[in-house]
């Protein structure tokens, strides 16, 4: 497959999140974005420092989510913010990380992240998925839409299967992004 990045969910995966992440690194993936946001800001960082630890034992990119503050102290090898948290940052702010990843729903919003200095933009949700129940799929569509709006890379999201990866692919996108599958599955690397 292309380029994956996994989106970490320690609920689905249970009490053996970090044995999980250790899988998911040791089959390489693109990167590991740390996105455990109903953590508080030190429940966070305690984890971050595990999961920094594991993908520098593979070399594995490990982008950090939300907390800004946690992935500067970090070091972190990048941050991925929802659009609204990275027009709060200011520019000397952001220039402190080289990979700044967002998250947009409209083409409108991807044109705005690309201008607001992100390096990567994740887009979606394309297909059915658990995690957006209520919402109906924006498809491949406006996928393609989003990646003909930003000269960065775009990351498809939300649904996405090692089945339907290639179709995003097709569509523009640069590579996806898997959460559920990487967190149950019991070898990642047939999925990366």
């Amino acid at each position: 497959m292309s380029d994956v990045i996994c989106i970490t969910n320690r609920l689905l995966a249970g009490t053996n999140f970090l044995l999980q992440i250790e899988k998911i690194a040791a089959a390489c993936p693109k990167a590991i974005i740390l996105r455990e946001k109903d953590l508080t800001e030190s429940d966070y960082e305690l984890l971050a420092e595990q999961v920094q630890s594991i993908c520098k034992k593979y070399d594995v990119r490990c982008i950090l989510h939300t907390y800004s503050r946690v992935a500067l102290m970090r070091h972190a090898d990048g941050i991925h913010l929802p659009l609204p948290e990275l027009k709060k940052l200011t520019k000397e702010y952001i220039e402190n990380f080289n990979v700044i990843g967002a998250s947009i729903h409209t083409t409108t919003e991807a044109i705005e992240a690309q201008k607001l200095g992100a390096t990567y933009i994740t887009a979606g949700h394309i297909f059915d998925t658990n995690c957006k129940k209520d919402l109906p799929p924006r498809g491949l569509g406006f996928l393609a839409d989003v990646c003909k709006s930003v000269s960065i890379p775009v990351y498809a999201i939300g649904g996405i299967t090692k089945t339907n990866a290639p179709e995003c692919i097709r569509s523009g996108a640069s590579g996806v992004c898997i959460m559920s599958a990487l967190m149950i599955c019991e070898d990642p690397s047939l999925i990366i």
